[in-house]
């Protein structure tokens, strides 16, 4: 008879998924990296597949941050753009995830120089495709790289308001959260701006500041989604707060482990912020360079923390309920994910 592990692992693996916090360069798995390293041999990046690999392994902050680097000076063309959205899309495809919100930052790109217009056109072809090739829906979330400055804000905004996607759905933040005080207002008017056009507020916040960092997403960005958010669990208003509103926050526990900003997997927050009444969905971050994939987050969410199928399905349905889905897919899937059980 099957074990309960392997029980779990199938359950797991046949659980319809939707990811909500996923960045399209730090998607990229070794084969995407491989077909980008080869087609630009200076990047500095191996075009040896075992090189490569050696070279993607995890091992600390500072070298996440060099392999991201690495990965983004790759990215110089709108080819390169839709390849990392179609190896997102076939890696996904893969754990049976059906919608992905692929978070952005068109203004790296644009320093690349790529145009506005051909990142545009670029997210554009390689969402059509991916639905076609791979089955994923994707959808576009455009993110203010913090660390970028002024400038990363209003490059941010020229691209979410006057070069959407057809499938833009978000706006958000990211980068070093530290780096946001001296441009706070400038942050503030963009997501003014970006919720006047009709995008959802869906920043990063939480993740490696304290609760302050929430509050001002919730109150002066208007966060209708948190990215991480685990800061919240020290300050009991704020997660009253959250829990009543009933706000999701996007919670990626491997990453929060990598990045260091958690000691251990089992001691992270998910099941106090689960046991707290607040609604709360998995999903992996930059999957590749931490060595995890959304299914990994499950799998690692059930030895770690002892949940079982209907723990796993009501995350699941979380995601579900907190993307940006018309009602109609959103039933949908819920229902695929009832029948599961």
């Amino acid at each position: 008879m099957p074990t309960q592990t392997t029980t779990i692992e199938a359950f797991i693996d046949a659980l319809p998924k939707v990811e909500l916090h996923v960045h399209l360069v730090g998607s990229a798995s070794v084969p995407t990296v491989l077909e980008l390293a080869r087609r630009h041999p200076d990047g500095g990046v191996p075009v040896d597949e075992r090189e490569l690999r050696a070279f993607y392994t995890f091992t600390d902050f500072p070298h996440f941050a060099q392999v991201y680097d690495r990965v983004n000076h790759l990215v110089r063309t709108p080819e390169d753009v839709a390849t990392l959205v179609l190896g997102a899309a076939r890696d996904l495809a893969a754990q049976n995830v059906r919608y992905v919100e692929l978070t952005v930052t068109p203004q790296s790109h644009v320093r690349a120089g790529i145009p506005h217009h051909a990142v545009r056109e670029a997210l554009d072809l390689a969402a059509r495709e991916a639905r076609g090739r791979h089955g994923v829906q994707v959808a576009y979330i455009y993110d203010i790289p913090a660390d970028f400055g002024i400038e990363g804000v209003r490059g941010t905004v020229t691209a979410a308001l006057e070069h959407p996607a057809e499938a833009l759905v978000g706006f958000g933040i990211g980068g070093i959260e530290q780096m946001r005080a001296p441009i706070r207002d400038e942050i503030r008017d963009a997501f003014r701006a970006a919720r006047a056009a009709g995008l959802r507020s869906l920043p990063h916040a939480g993740e490696m500041t304290g609760p302050e960092t929430i509050w001002e997403a919730l109150d002066h960005l208007g966060a209708e989604r948190i990215g991480h958010g685990i800061a919240c669990v020290r300050d009991e208003r704020l997660m009253a707060r959250l829990r009543d509103t009933g706000t999701p926050l996007e919670v990626c526990p491997t990453s929060n482990v990598c990045t260091g900003q958690v000691a251990a997997l089992a001691g992270h927050p998910l099941p106090r912020m689960l046991e707290a009444g607040l609604f709360v969905t998995l999903n992996s971050d930059d999957p590749p360079m931490f060595d995890t994939t959304l299914t990994g987050e499950y799998r690692a969410a059930a030895e770690a923390f002892g949940f079982g199928r209907d723990d796993l399905a009501a995350l699941a349905r979380n995601a579900v309920t907190a993307s940006c889905l018309d009602d109609a897919a959103k039933r949908a899937l819920t229902g695929e994910i009832d029948a599961l059980l």
